[in-house]
This record gives C-alpha cells, structure tokens and sequence, in this order.
C-alpha cells in the first residue's frame, strides 16, 4: 500500500511540473525546481515530510509571473481580501495568489503545504518547519547570487532556525535601504525569533 501511495505521489507532482513548465518562464521554473530539490535536501536533514516540501517547493512561485495587475484580478477573482502592504508589493502579493492557485488550480489542499507557499517571502511568527524549509530554500538554493545567499548558506550548516533570521533581516535591511514597504509578518517573525 505504501509503494501504490508513492507512485500515485510521483504521479502527481510529475503532472505538477508538467503544468508549471507550460505556465512560468523558463527561469522560473527552473528556479522552482531548484527549491524544490533544496527543500526535499533541507527536509531530510531536518526530519521533515520530503514530500511536502518538494510540492511547496516547486509550486512556491506558481504566480511569480503574473503581472501586478493579473495578481490583483486574481485576488479578486478568488475573494482574497489583501492587506494594504500586500496589495501594493508585487514581490508579497505572487505569494498570496500562488496559495490560491496550489489550492484551486493544482488540487493542493494540504495546510503545510498551503502555508508554506503563503509565508515563503515575508515569513510569519511561529513558522512551521515546512514554512522554515521553503522559505531558507527560497533565499539559498545554489543559483541565488545575491548579498547574503552565502551567508545564509554558512549558518544553514548550523541552524536553520539562524540561517531564517539571517534572511529576514538582511530582507528588511534591503527593503529599508531601497524604502520599500516591509510586511509585519516579516517584522514579527524576526521579533519572534530575537525573543526566544
């Protein structure tokens, strides 16, 4: 039974892929299967389910390639009511929509999975393991070339839970030096951490 689970599994996120590939660039998805394969690495490492962190992986930027005002259609489109940073950030608002699109569009109706796709770019206070895994993933998995993928790389050999609040706050020193808008989520999670 565990075997007829596994390839019904395989199934699934092979007809997952197949959809992806015909929807995003083909930046971006190789970009999704690179989060994908980082987060199933992570999750291993870190006793979390490897399944689930190769489905929010690859779907994790679902809606990444929607315009800011298809990502705004979408929302109304599905009754998403969008918080004010939200609705004016197109870096937050693909994450928002992608959980929406996992749910209805790709039959994801599995929460962890559902939330890690939601928080994988502000993050939220009390992140969940999966919502951990996805999110460091995100930020680290081997093309990243940005300041700070390295250093999250480094402390990730150590502590996910570092390497987490290293992204969050290089995230928040970016967002500040270029004055765009920051997320209470992502000011919470870091709160969070700080505290204990």
């Amino acid at each position: 039974m565990v075997a007829k689970r596994g390839v019904v599994w395989l199934r699934c996120i092979n007809d997952i892929k197949e959809k992806l590939k015909s929807v995003l660039s083909e930046e971006r998805f190789d970009h999704s299967l690179r989060v994908a394969d980082q987060s199933v690495i992570l999750a291993r490492r870190f006793g979390a389910d490897a399944r689930k962190a190769e489905t929010a992986g690859v779907l994790h930027d679902c809606a990444r390639d929607l315009s800011f005002g298809e990502a705004l259609n979408e929302a109304n489109n599905f009754g998403i009511i969008l918080d004010n940073v939200t609705k004016n950030s197109p870096g937050i608002i693909h994450a928002v929509i992608g959980e929406a699109l996992a749910r209805f569009e790709y039959n994801i109706n599995d929460h962890d999975i559902l939330d890690a796709i939601r928080y994988h770019t502000t993050g939220r206070k009390g992140m969940s393991m999966l919502e951990k895994i996805v999110f460091i993933a995100d930020y680290t998995e081997p093309s990243r070339d940005f300041q700070g993928a390295a250093g999250a790389r480094d402390i990730l050999e150590q502590s996910l839970d570092r390497a987490v609040l290293y992204a969050m706050e290089n995230t928040i020193a970016y967002l500040l030096e270029k004055r765009m808008l920051i997320h209470l989520d992502t000011i919470d999670a870091r709160n969070h951490y700080l505290a204990h």
